[in-house]
Parts: C-alpha cells; structure tokens; sequence
C-alpha cells in the first residue's frame, strides 16, 4: 500500500463525504420509532413557540403597563407623521397586540398593576410549559435514540461475523473494536442530545426572524445584519472541525488496535525486553490522538466566542438604532419604534444568537457523530468476498472424496499464491501437505471450507463444488483444528461442545477421552465446569491442543484438517496426540499440514508443495526412494526429529527402569 497507515489516514480525511446521506441513512433507523419522533416534533414547536413569545410578552408588559405614557406619546407623532394609529396593515410595531387586557392611558395604577400580574402569571406558565416539553421531548428523543444504537450495534456484530477471512487480515481488531464502541458512543450523544438541539435551534431561528420581519422588517434586517458573517463562520469553522474530528476516530481506532496488540503479545513483549519499545510506540500513537484531539478541540473553541461577539454586534445594533429613531421621533421601515419594541427585539436578538452558537457548538459534535457514522456505514457496506448463490442448496452428507482440477488462489489480483493444483483424496485417505514456509499450505486447506475462494479451476467435495452448497450446511461437515488453537473464556465443558452445542455431557467426556485430554481436566479446579482465562489462560499449548482436538471429536467432521496440529508440542504429548488423532482420523477424509515426521509417515499420500505448486506426490517411502526436494527436506529437517524420538523413547525406557528399581 502506497504511503503505509499514515498514507491511508490522509486519504480517507481528504475524501469527499456527503454529510445528507450519512444523515439521511441514519434517520432510516428511526423509522419504526415514527410515534415518538411525531410527539418530539410536536413538542419541539411548542418549547419554541414559548421562547418566541417571551420577548413579545415583555415588550408588551412595557407597552401596556410599565411606559403607557411614552407608548401614547409615541402613537401620537406616528399619527401627526400621516399614519393612523395603532395601524397594523402598514406593519405598526408600536401597537403590541395587549393579550392580557387593554388598559386606558390614564387608568388607575391599580388596573396598569392588574394587567401586569397577569402577564407575569402568563409567562411563569409559558416557561413551565417549556419545561415540561422540553422533558419529556429529550426523554423521547433518548428512547428513540437508545433502541436505535442497539438495533445499529447487532446489525455491526451482524456483519462482522459474515465477513470473510480476507477482511480481517486486512484490518485490525482494535480498530473493529473502537467502530463499534466509540463510534457509536459518538452517535450516541448527538442521538440523544445534540441532534434535538440543532434541529430546534434551527426551527426557533426560523420563527424568531418571522416573528421579527412581521414587527418591523426593516428593524429585523438591521438587528440580522451579522447573521451572513455568522454562517460564514459558522460553516467555516464547523467544516475544519469535521475534518479534525474524522482524524481522532482514526487515531483513536488506532490506539485501541495498539493497545490491544500489547496486551495480547505481552509474553512476547515480556520475553524479548520490549517493553520501552512497546511503551514509547504507545506514547506515539497516544500523541498523534492527542493531537488529532487537541485540533478538533481548537476550532470548536474557537468557534463560540467568535458568534458570542457578533451577538454582542447585533445587540448593539438593535439597542443602538432603535434607541436613536426612538429618542428622533423618526419611523423605522415605515413604523414607530416604541421602548416596548426596542427589549422585545433585544430579547429576539440574545434569543437569535443563542440557538446559533448553540447550533455551532453541538454542530461541532454531530460532525463527530458524523464521522463516527461513515466509518459505521463504511463497515457494513464492506461486502463479504464469500458469498453463497441464491440457489444454493444445502450440503449432504459428506462421503469425504476430494478433488482439486487445475486450481488456482490470489489474494491479490495478479499475484497468484496456487497455481495448476491438481489432486485427488478418496474417502478415508489422509493427504499429508509439506513445503517450506509461505508455500501456500494454508491457502489449499483454506479452500475447502471456502473460508477463500478459488481464483481458476474447482474444488469439489464428492463432485460438488464448494461453491453451488450453502456455507453452514458445508462447514458443519469439515473439523478444523488449527497450530494456534483458539479458546474462549467459558467452561472447559463448553469449549469442547462448541462445535456441536446440543451434545450431552458424557459425550463432551468421551470427546475428551479419544483426545488424551480428559485426566488433566479432571485435575483443573472445577473439573469440566472450571472457567478459562481469555484465550484458554493458565493451561499449557499442549492442553489447549488436546481440548481443540477433543472439540473436532466432538463435531463429528466427515472432513478433517489439521494445520500444523501437533507442531506446538512436546514429543510425549505429540505420542498421546498421535494416538487420539488414529482414532479421529478413521474414516474420515483428512488434510493435515504437518511438520512432524509420525504424521507423514502414515498418510495414504504426500503432496510437496513449493511456489504454489505440487512439485511430488507420493507416499513417504515412494519420495524418499526418488531422493528429490522431498528427501532433501527428510534428511535435513525429518531426520532429526526422528532421532528426537528414538533418544526419548531410551530416556523414558531408561526412566521407567529407575522408577521400578526404587520401588523394588
């Protein structure tokens, strides 16, 4: 890959995303959830409606209560100016609408303190209104939100288990890990948080700049003069942050996949004295997190107090100009400029502003979400490289004859890892797989569970291709049993029937006795029912090789394979292996990728493969009479182990007879 990780962190910050379709795909979620959404849109225009009125409320308790007099004086010269009074069909700003009662210039203070208790029990019962909608519209909004990210975090655990091998080689699993826990906590908190606010940030706006054209518009577009240079901002600042905040999902998926790696490659670590090293490329990775972090957090910062000191602008505009045509006499767009009209769109102002550093802030947040979101959809628009035919039809039962006509595998397009395999297993048989490293061992067997897929030619199990059957029906039927056997942190008794869940406990026994395993489980704690660690902490390789045995026993495969299964332990228990592994074997079809000799002595034919490609065939002792590569590798590598065997069966001959002249 050109330009390695950094390259590749580049390039996806600098691609082209569309904010409305993530967006637009993520609101697609929510459709079952339309009831809820339907009272949280509801309660979202009454929670503005409260807030718009507010400042009308105020400017009329000054109209109609507090400054009657000045309020008259007013209407008088917008009268002697050739206007009538209080004319609403040339926009009169002056001539607030009194909702709480008309009061006569001249009228007892008694009634002017009437008319205001009023209005002031009317905005108390506005704002609990606001309050109580408010409530209940982010609790909605957060249920909605809550069964929505579930839904999403299944659907991800969904596909990642239908991803294909190819993919997880390809990808780290930290980084798998952090889409699925930090992204979607990203999505979280602008679900239940940030996304109402905009949008009802966004709705008030609206109704405020209504509300303020509709009192006097050439008063509103002079108080929203600076509302241009906010979006400038606004879009400017919010666009860097979005970038920056792509950056930190990235650098912090690749903090998790390296902190994952250490804590899984600790003995490693320990045994080569890496640990300053593992440390100081921890602080590395720590630091370019920080750093992504460090500038999202910058532009955000930056952000608020820039719109915070454009609606102090605007306040000073609206206070400024109105406060001048007021103390003239002079008609603004047409229409008196009351004391009144001057606080109301004072309030309307701070109102205006607040909702859009608001919206700018919580913006900042839902770019986050954003990004966390295309990682999200970019994970599950990752299409499985196996996939089954619509037509496929379920596997039968499997007799175990394998055949591989002209073969080809590539993991890369161009670089082929097989070429030209062609080979032939009749039920029963055992096929022995030899060849230096890299020589695509691995790959052949791989082929059969299709865990890849052929590049050319077939592979056929009982004259079906691999590919006209459904995976599960194929994969049921062909036990594996790995080098580096995987064990989850569960039951000793649940790791072996994991492979075939509805077996019976005696069956799990008898599983584990073919396999050698059942006297050390015994020994365990809690015997079957003893917990492993992660990954079958605290037994040995050889332990966890026979419990991996004692599961394909179990499973009951027609096909077997055997990658390297007895190549991580020592010769005593290779013998206790060995023998479990005649018993498995009877019967049944195998492959075994095998680097010890007893293994390939006994196979029914020996394939060697070098480059890709099956360079001899034959049985052990038809190689070595040809004295080609497969002899050269007998007599460098096998040889020695054969003599390995021989000096251990004296030692424990020598051992055995030590053991009985202490006891006589």
């Amino acid at each position: 890959m050109i330009g390695g990780p950094r390259g590749l962190l580049e390039q996806e910050t600098s691609k082209p995303r569309s904010v409305g379709r993530t967006l637009g795909r993520l609101i697609t979620y929510f459709k079952p959830f339309w009831l809820a959404l339907l009272f949280v849109l509801l309660m979202m225009v009454a929670n503005a409606w409260v807030q718009v009125l507010t400042p009308e409320l105020l400017g009329q308790a000054v109209d109609c209560y507090l400054t009657p007099a000045v309020t008259a004086q007013i209407r008088s010269n917008e009268s002697a100016q050739g206007m009538a009074p209080g004319d609403m069909t040339t926009n009169n700003a002056s001539d607030f609408a009194c909702w709480f009662g008309d009061v006569p210039v001249g009228a007892p203070a008694t009634e002017y303190m009437a008319g205001l208790g009023r209005l002031v029990l009317g905005l108390i019962a506005f704002f609990v209104v606001g309050a109580l909608t408010g409530g209940a519209m982010f609790y909605l909004m957060s249920w909605a939100g809550q069964h929505v990210l579930r839904r999403l975090q299944v659907q991800v655990f969904e596909h990642l288990q239908k991803l294909t091998l190819g993919f997880y080689s390809r990808n780290e699993s930290g980084d798998l890990m952090s889409r699925i826990t930090n992204d979607i906590s990203t999505i979280q908190q602008a679900i239940s948080f940030a996304l109402i606010q905009v949008l009802g940030g966004a709705l008030l706006l609206v109704w405020i700049a209504w509300n303020m054209l509709a009192l006097n518009w050439a008063y509103a577009l002079l108080s929203l003069a600076v509302v241009p240079v906010m979006a400038v901002v606004t879009v400017w600042f919010s666009g860097q942050a979005r970038k920056a905040f792509r950056v930190t999902r990235k650098e912090i998926g690749n903090v998790n996949a390296e902190l994952e790696e250490s804590i899984s490659g600790v003995r490693e670590v320990q045994a080569f004295s890496r640990e300053d090293a593992n440390i100081e490329a921890f602080r590395v990775s720590n630091a370019a997190n920080r750093d992504a972090n460090v500038r999202a957090v910058a532009y955000t910062s930056a952000l608020a107090p820039s719109l915070e000191a454009l609606g102090y602008v605007a306040i000073a505009i609206v206070a400024g100009v109105g406060g001048i045509f007021m103390l003239q006499g002079q008609l603004l767009g047409g229409s008196a400029v009351t004391l009144g009209l001057i606080i109301a769109f004072i309030g309307y102002a701070q109102r205006f502003n607040q909702p859009i550093s608001q919206i700018a802030v919580l913006w900042a947040n839902i770019q986050s979400a954003i990004a966390g979101a295309e990682r999200i959809f970019d994970l599950l628009d990752e299409q499985p490289e196996i996939v089954e035919k619509f037509d496929a039809r379920p596997m039968p039962q499997i007799q175990g004859r394998v055949v591989f006509n002209n073969v080809g595998a590539e993991y890369k397009r161009g670089e082929p890892v097989l070429k030209g395999i062609n080979l032939s297993a009749e039920p029963g048989q055992t096929v022995a797989i030899v060849g230096p490293t890299g020589a695509g061992k691995t790959t052949l067997v791989n082929l059969l569970p299709r865990f890849y897929d052929v590049a050319t030619g077939q592979v056929t199990i009982d004259g079906i291709d691999v590919r006209e059957v459904r995976l599960e029906s194929l994969r049921r039927q062909i036990g594996v049993v790995l080098q580096d056997s995987f064990l989850f942190s569960d039951t000793v008794m649940n790791n072996i029937r994991y492979g075939r869940p509805e077996a019976s406990d005696d069956e799990v026994v008898a599983a584990a006795q073919l396999a050698r395993a059942h006297d050390f489980v015994e020994r365990l704690p809690e015997g079957y029912n003893t917990i492993l660690g992660e990954r079958g902490a605290g037994l040995s390789q050889g332990q966890r090789q026979l419990l991996s045995i004692a599961r394909a026993a179990l499973a009951d495969p027609r096909l077997l394979i055997l990658d390297e299964a007895t190549s991580s332990v020592d010769t005593r228990t290779e013998r206790q292996i060995q023998a479990a592994l005649e018993q498995l074997l009877a019967g049944r079809t195998s492959f075994v990728i095998a680097h010890r000799l007893s293994t390939i002595r006994n196979a029914d034919q020996v394939l060697v493969l070098v480059k890709g490609e099956i360079i001899e065939r034959g049985t052990h002792e038809e190689l070595l009479a040809r004295q080609g590569f497969y002899y050269n590798l007998y007599m460098s590598q096998f040889k020695r182990q054969e003599q390995v065997v021989h000096a251990t069966h004296r030692t424990d001959g020598v051992g055995a007879l030590s053991t009985a002249a202490g006891a006589a």
